[in-house]
């Protein structure tokens, strides 16, 4: 039994010296001494690429029929969100651009209806314009399904909403809801909102007013004196 030992002990040795020589290890010893316990640095990844570093810039349509068109494909922000896409109305030549948050949820068509847009057709009507006269386009094309546009989707919606804003050039923009208050920086803080600002867009003076959504004067009917007396300076390119 000792000698049947000491054979597949070395068969065992052989059979392993054979692995590690085709495994490439060939020596046992390097030629110039190791310190095994030094730190060992990895090895220094490459460099990208200058172009591999560069975001890809987006080129959005430049017409707006394109642009509304863009925003109807299944390349827009709001594609995967399984609820109906509304355009904007209006025309894109009038003095008043209009973007409220998002479509009502009794919107099928066109914007604000039921009882907030019957409540924005009045508030219209107080200024002497209608909804002929103004373009009426929403922040999000379509409705988010839990009502509220994501906080982490307004930043982008926002960029493709200035964008909408260069195609149009309007003389006045009113925001509807604090959501939509984020499409300029001028109105996006507290102190910006419910107030006139006259600002260079575009090499043009823009009269914009960020103020209560319909559907919140709804609720808070106290809160109608408070748009009331921006509203109407605004509408007359007077102060308050």
């Amino acid at each position: 039994m000792g000698v049947e030992t000491v054979q597949d002990w070395r068969g065992t040795l052989s059979s392993t010296l054979d692995w590690w020589q085709d495994a490439g290890v060939d020596m046992l010893v390097d030629e110039q001494p190791r310190d095994w316990l030094a730190r060992r640095t990895p090895p220094a990844e490459a460099a990208p690429a200058p172009d591999a570093l560069a975001a890809p810039v987006e080129t959005l349509p430049d017409t707006l029929d394109a642009f509304i068109a863009w925003r109807m494909s299944g390349n827009a922000p709001e594609a995967g969100w399984m609820t109906p896409r509304i355009v904007p109305s209006g025309s894109p030549d009038a003095e008043w651009v209009i973007f409220v948050d998002a479509p009502e949820p009794e919107d099928t068509d066109s914007l604000l209806g039921g009882p907030a847009g019957r409540l924005f057709d009045r508030m219209l009507a107080a200024v002497g314009i209608s909804r002929d006269n103004v373009y009426l386009a929403s922040l999000a094309f379509a409705r988010p399904l839990a009502g509220r546009i994501p906080v982490d989707e307004r930043p982008r919606l926002a960029e493709l909403a200035r964008h909408h804003l260069s195609l149009l050039r309007p003389k006045k923009l009113l925001l509807l809801e604090q959501t939509t208050s984020c499409v300029l920086p001028e109105t996006s803080s507290t102190d910006g909102f419910n107030r006139i600002h006259d600002i260079n867009h575009c090499g043009a003076t823009l009269r914009v007013l960020a103020t209560y959504h319909p559907r919140w004067l709804l609720d808070h009917t106290a809160a109608k004196q408070i748009v009331w007396k921006q509203l109407l300076p605004f509408s007359r390119d007077t102060s308050e």
